[in-house]
C-alpha cells in the first residue's frame, strides 16, 4: 500500500496530476462524482489536452491508473489529494461546495496517519478552520491522526514550455510532519519543491500569483483602447517594451478574462480581504475593467457596422483560453449576450469546444457582416473570412 495515492476530482488540476504519479510509480485511483468522466478515463479517454499525449492508455491498460466513483475504495491508502473545482456563487462569493462535499466522502474511510492535501484554490484559513476540524468531524479520528497539507495546483492548460514536472511547487503543511511528507511525495515528480511558512502563505501566494495576472491584464485592457483610439498597434507597443530586459513583463489584451484561476482566485483574496477590513482598490478596479471589456467590443462591432440590428456576426473561439476547451467563466458569453442584446443574429466557431450553451459550432465562412476574433486558436485558418470585415480583440487596431 506503500505506493498507493488518491486523487479526487479528474479534471484539468486533478487528472494532469493523475497521471504525473502513475508515471512516478505510483499506483492511482483517481475519484470523481462523474461516472461518464470516470468510465471515459479508464477507456483512456479524456477530453483534457494536456493528458493526451502523456501515454493514459498505456496506465489505464496496466492498471497503474483506475478512475472509480466509489470512495470506499481510498481505504488504508495514505496519501489523498484533493483537486475540485472552487468557483464562485452567482453573487461572486467563495464556492466551497465541491470542498465540502469531497471532504465528507473521504472522511468516512480515513484511516489513521493519512496524509490528506488541498491542491484547491482557497481563501487563506481556508485549510486550516474549514478543512482540518471537517475531516476529524467526519472521520471521528482525532485531529492528531491523520496529517493535512497544502499545495496549490499550478496548472496552465496547454503551455508546452511549463508543466507539472518543471514548475516549482509551494507546499505547506498544518504540522511539520504533514510538510515533510507532501514534500517527499512530489519530489517524486516535481523538480523544485519549495516550503512555504504557513498554510496561510501557500495560500496566499496562489491568490497573489492570478491576481498578479488579472490586475496587469486589465492594465493592458485599458492600455488597448489607449492605442486604438490613438490609431497604433497595442502589440507593437508591448513588443517594443518588452524589449527592456528589466522591470517589465508583457501582457496582452483580449475581451476579458476566463478560466478556473484568474477571473476566481482574486474574488477570493476580495472576500477575505472584506472580511479582516483590507482594502482591494486594485482588484476592485481590475474586476470592473475587465467586465466592461465585452461591452467595449459590441461598441467597436456597431461602429464597424453602423449598427447591429439584424446583421449576421460570427464570432470565432468561445473558450477563455487558446488552444484549450475550456469554456469556465468564458467573458466570450457576455459578448455574445451583449452583441444579441443589440440585435445582431449571432453564430460562434470554435472546434475545440464543438457544443455549448445548447448551440453547436458552425463552419468558418465568408457569410456574415463581421467575424469577431475572440479566442484565435492555433488551429484557426482566416482565410476562409474572404474580405469580410474582421475585429480582432486580441490588439490589432
Amino acid at each position: 500500500m506503500k505506493n498507493r495515492i488518491a486523487v479526487v476530482g479528474l479534471g484539468y488540476v486533478g487528472l494532469p496530476l493523475a497521471v504525473a504519479a502513475a508515471n512516478s510509480n505510483f499506483f492511482v485511483l483517481g475519484l470523481d462524482s462523474d461516472e461518464l468522466k470516470v468510465n471515459g478515463i479508464n477507456m483512456g479517454i479524456t477530453n483534457i489536452e494536456d493528458v493526451a499525449d502523456l501515454g493514459l492508455v498505456k496506465l489505464v491498460t496496466q492498471k497503474i491508473l483506475t478512475a472509480s466513483t466509489d470512495f470506499s475504495e481510498i481505504n488504508q491508502i495514505k496519501i489523498i489529494l484533493i483537486c475540485v473545482p472552487t468557483p464562485l456563487t452567482e453573487d461572486h462569493k467563495p464556492d466551497l461546495t465541491h470542498i465540502k462535499m469531497a471532504v465528507k466522502s473521504i472522511a468516512p474511510y480515513l484511516s489513521e496517519d493519512t496524509l490528506v492535501i488541498l491542491e484547491s484554490t482557497v481563501s487563506p484559513g481556508t485549510t486550516r478552520n474549514l478543512i482540518a476540524p471537517l475531516l476529524a468531524r467526519h472521520s471521528g479520528l482525532k485531529p492528531n491522526q491523520f496529517h493535512i497539507a497544502f499545495s496549490p495546483e499550478r496548472i496552465d492548460p496547454s503551455n508546452k514550455t511549463w508543466g507539472i514536472k518543471n514548475t516549482p511547487k509551494l507546499v505547506a503543511g498544518l504540522s511539520q510532519e504533514a510538510c515533510t511528507r507532501a514534500i517527499n511525495f512530489y519530489s517524486n515528480f516535481v523538480d523544485e519543491v519549495i516550503k512555504c511558512e504557513s498554510l496561510e502563505v501557500a495560500e496566499t501566494a496562489k491568490l497573489l500569483e492570478n491576481t498578479f495576472r488579472f490586475v496587469n491584464i486589465s492594465m493592458i485592457n485599458e492600455v488597448s483602447i489607449f492605442c486604438q483610439k490613438l490609431g497604433i498597434d497595442v502589440l507593437e507597443v508591448i513588443k517594443a517594451a518588452a524589449t527592456k530586459p528589466y522591470g517589465f513583463m508583457p501582457f496582452h489584451p483580449s475581451v476579458g478574462v476566463g478560466g478556473h484561476c484568474i477571473p476566481v482566485d482574486p474574488l477570493y483574496l476580495l472576500n477575505k480581504a472584506e472580511e479582516i477590513g483590507a482594502p482591494t482598490r486594485f482588484i476592485d478596479l481590475a474586476d470592473q475593467v475587465n467586465k466592461e471589456m465585452p461591452g467595449y467590443f459590441v461598441g467597436r462591432a456597431e461602429e464597424k457596422l453602423g449598427e447591429l440590428l439584424n446583421k449576421k456576426v460570427l464570432v470565432v473561439g468561445v473558450s477563455y483560453k487558446s488552444n484549450v476547451a475550456d469554456v469556465r467563466e468564458t467573458p466570450v458569453s457576455a459578448l455574445i449576450k451583449g452583441l444579441k442584446v443589440k440585435g445582431a443574429q449571432v453564430a460562434w466557431h470554435d472546434d475545440l469546444v464543438k457544443e455549448w450553451n445548447g448551440e453547436k459550432s458552425v463552419a468558418l465562412s465568408d457569410e456574415y457582416d463581421l467575424a469577431i476574433i475572440a479566442t484565435p486558436h492555433t488551429y484557426l485558418d482566416l482565410t476562409k473570412l474572404g474580405d469580410m470585415p474582421i475585429l480582432n480583440t486580441r490588439g490589432s487596431i
